[in-house]
């Protein structure tokens, strides 16, 4: 018999117990617990988070809000950005992440928004563009390396768009390594530390910076994803989660 297939919005009362998908089994780590304080922040703003669930495991989940806070580098007022969606492991080619994304679409609709609009990558660490065009979004907007801007219209609102000044974003942080990190993903404790770990090792200059806004993401992060960078000597390195090991070697090639 098949898994009851259950969608669940997380929220200040039940957070402790369903978590936010990501590190649920590492609740004392310091990236779940910064996390943690992030979203009970965010939900005023109204952050939505839906999680998946096939009987007792949780194999997806939605992570949105409206644009005016959402944390991207995106100017998206009157319209839904969605952080993230992902679907894992056996929970793959269900059609969940299809009843993710129509929820969102729904609470959009509901709450007189313009529409949906998603960042994604043709790289890693953020969705690629393909469920969403199957469910009628459209290319609005594209950014180096690898990143497109998408969108669901609901009407003749303008669409959102991207900074488009990531070159001279890059150049205010100068010579060294610069790390941009936020709270809104719980991997990126881990991801800081290795890159300030190997910034020490390689003797280059780094510093931290901390974005605690949305305001802040979408004024100086170097790439439209927002909530997290490595910057060296004015180029972007990664906007993603890098090992020690490899962002050694891009210090010192």
């Amino acid at each position: 018999m098949a898994a009851q297939v259950e969608i669940v919005t997380v929220d200040a009362a039940n957070v402790g117990q369903r978590g936010f998908f990501c590190y649920k089994s590492k609740p004392k780590a310091v990236g779940y617990r910064r996390k943690l304080d992030w979203l009970h922040k965010r939900l005023a703003e109204g952050l939505v988070i839906k999680i998946v669930s096939e009987g007792a495991r949780s194999v997806g989940f939605i992570e949105y809000m409206p644009g005016e806070y959402a944390w991207r580098a995106v100017h998206a007022p009157n319209y839904m950005v969605i952080h993230c969606l992902w679907v894992v492991g056996q929970g793959k080619g269900k059609g969940h992440g299809s009843r993710l994304l129509e929820a969102c679409v729904e609470d959009a609709r509901q709450a007189g928004l313009a529409g949906v609009a998603m960042l994604a990558s043709r790289g890693n660490w953020l969705a690629g563009s393909k469920l969403f065009l199957q469910h009628g979004f459209e290319r609005v907007g594209q950014a180096s390396p690898v990143f497109e801007l998408l969108v669901k219209r609901f009407g003749a609102a303008p669409p959102p768009t991207l900074p488009g000044d990531e070159d001279e974003r890059l150049r205010r942080y100068g010579a060294g390594l610069t790390v941009l990190r936020s709270d809104q993903c719980p991997y990126l404790e881990d991801a800081v530390a290795n890159a300030v770990e190997a910034g020490h090792e390689a003797g280059v200059e780094t510093q931290v910076v901390e974005l605690q806004s949305a305001r802040q993401v979408r004024e100086l992060s170097p790439s439209p994803y927002g909530v997290f960078g490595i910057v060296y000597d004015g180029r972007l390195l990664s906007y993603h989660y890098l090992g020690k090991k490899e962002l050694l070697q891009l210090l010192t090639a």
